[in-house]
C-alpha cells in the first residue's frame, strides 16, 4: 500500500453486512424471547399444579377430619388407623404448605384426640356446640388455606 492512497469500501458490501447483522440480531431477540415465554408459561403451569395439589391434599383432609371429628363426638374408642390417615395427610401438607397451615391443621389433629377422651356427647349437647360455634373445629384451617391461595396468588377455587 502506497502512502496517500486512500481505500474505499463497496457500498454493495456494506449493505450486505449491514443485512446480516440486522438479521442475526432479529434471530437473536427472537430465541430470547421465545426462552422467556415458554419459561414463564412453564412456571405458570408449575404454579396450577401446585394449586392443584394442595387442594387436594386439603380436601382430603378437611374429609377425613370431619368423619374423625363426628366420631369422636359420637364414641370414646379411637379409630387409629384413621388417625394415621389424617396424620399421613398433615405430613403431606409439611411438604408443600406454610408453617401456618401445618400448625392449623396439627390442631385439629389434637382437637380431634382430645374429643376422643371426652365423653361421648348427646343431641341436646351438639346442637349447643352448634350454636356456640364449637363444632366446626376446621374453620380456622379453611380460613388459613385461603389466605395462603391468596398470598400465593392463586385466589379462591374455581
Amino acid at each position: 500500500m502506497r502512502t496517500g492512497q486512500k481505500l474505499h469500501m463497496d457500498a454493495s458490501v456494506i449493505t450486505a453486512l449491514a443485512a446480516l447483522a440486522g438479521a442475526a440480531i432479529g434471530g437473536l431477540t427472537s430465541v430470547v424471547a421465545s426462552w422467556l415465554t415458554q419459561r414463564a408459561q412453564a412456571r405458570t403451569q408449575r404454579l396450577a399444579q401446585d394449586q392443584l395439589r394442595r387442594q387436594e391434599i386439603y380436601k382430603e383432609f378437611i374429609l377425613e377430619a370431619s368423619r374423625l371429628y363426628i366420631d369422636a363426638l359420637q364414641d370414646d374408642k379411637a379409630d387409629v388407623s384413621a388417625l394415621m390417615v389424617l396424620y399421613s395427610e398433615l405430613s403431606r401438607m409439611r411438604v408443600l404448605s406454610s408453617a401456618t397451615v401445618v400448625d392449623s391443621a396439627d390442631q385439629i389433629v389434637r382437637k380431634i384426640i382430645d374429643t376422643y377422651l371426652e365423653p361421648s356427647k348427646t343431641f341436646p349437647e351438639l346442637r349447643e356446640m352448634a350454636n356456640s360455634g364449637l363444632i366446626d373445629p376446621l374453620r380456622n384451617f379453611s380460613e388459613v388455606c385461603r389466605a395462603e391461595s391468596e398470598r400465593l396468588h392463586f385466589g379462591p377455587p374455581a
